[in-house]
């Protein structure tokens, strides 16, 4: 399990990533904004295609930056509450360098491939 020093440590990046995935939800709302939405009406078809493709690209930034935001608070309250590094599916420690390397996990590495391997197989199609 990650020392003090190291939730330190993981706490900043956090927050660092917390307020840059902030920053780009603002800047893709700015950019939203910006684009038309009066589709069709006498903008050319290619015109019209692009900006609707921003915009739905956009969206899609702006919702995985938001879920990322989620998982990144989770993660603050849960070493709030002295719960950070627990995986939530078997209730070892997670180890610090999946910690490290994905700090907002919510599950061990094993309990993660497993987690995987159950949608891979699951999700296969019958024979």
């Amino acid at each position: 399990m990650a020392d003090n020093q190291q939730y330190a440590e993981i706490r900043r990046r956090l927050e660092a990533e917390r307020a840059e995935l902030q920053g780009q939800i603002e800047a893709l709302s700015i950019a939203n904004d910006d684009q038309q939405t009066d589709y069709g009406t006498g903008h050319h078809y290619g015109d019209d295609a692009t900006e609707l493709f921003l915009r739905e690209r956009n969206l899609a930034l702006n919702n995985n930056a938001a879920d990322l935001i989620a998982q990144i608070d989770s993660a603050l309250a849960r070493m709030d509450a002295g719960e950070y590094g627990i995986c939530d599916r078997c209730g070892r420690e997670i180890g610090a360098e999946r910690l490290e390397a994905k700090p907002y996990a919510t599950l061990c590495i094993e309990c993660q491939s497993a987690v995987e391997q159950e949608r891979v197989v699951g999700g296969a199609p019958a024979a």
